[in-house]
């Protein structure tokens, strides 16, 4: 069993993602694990929930703070995100990689510390597009998904798999 932590957007614009997502029917996407930015990968966060403690003791510490959803872009012609703008979620990343330690061939499988790049995942190849939907999602998800919101992370949740490629919500940590 596997977990990960993310900031969910405000209800509304999860709403819009998943049904601008819906879209393209061989977007899987949205059944995989709701709109969310990932600020903890998987390292680190097993079954045995030890590293929760820590993940709580670090969000009491951190302030709330603001994040912008900015622009659609694309990870080569595989993923199509909308890029994220906070001058704090760098170094909440980090404290969270810190407060659980994972090994470092680990932190790289899962592109954090300096690899991370916050971003909400619109679709990707991995989870049954092509990449010239990709390109098209990309396109379309400029006019769709504008105005792009700014809004405070009060918390973040902590999503659990329950299948292969199957994550729902396990819990909501409240921020300073």
């Amino acid at each position: 069993m596997q977990f990960f932590i993310g900031i969910v957007p405000p209800n509304d614009y999860k709403e819009k993602i998943v049904e601008f997502q819906k879209r393209w029917q061989s977007n899987h996407t949205w059944e995989v694990v709701e709109p969310h930015i990932t600020v903890k990968a998987q390292s680190g966060l097993g079954s045995d929930l030890h590293w929760l403690k820590e993940i709580k003791r670090t969000c009491a510490s951190f302030p709330r703070f603001t994040l912008s959803i900015c622009s659609v872009e694309t990870f080569g012609d595989a993923v199509a995100y909308l890029s994220v703008h906070s001058l704090e979620i760098r170094d909440f990343h980090e404290r969270l990689v810190e407060a659980v330690l994972p090994p470092p061939e680990i932190m790289k499988q899962y592109t954090e510390m300096g690899r991370f790049i916050p971003h909400l995942t619109l679709g990707q190849t991995h989870w049954g597009m092509s990449s010239e939907e990709i390109f098209e999602m990309k396109a379309s998800a400029l006019t769709a998904l504008s105005p792009f919101p700014t809004f405070s992370v009060d918390f973040i949740r902590a999503f659990q798999e329950i299948e292969k490629d199957r994550y729902v919500p396990f819990e909501d940590i409240e921020l300073a």
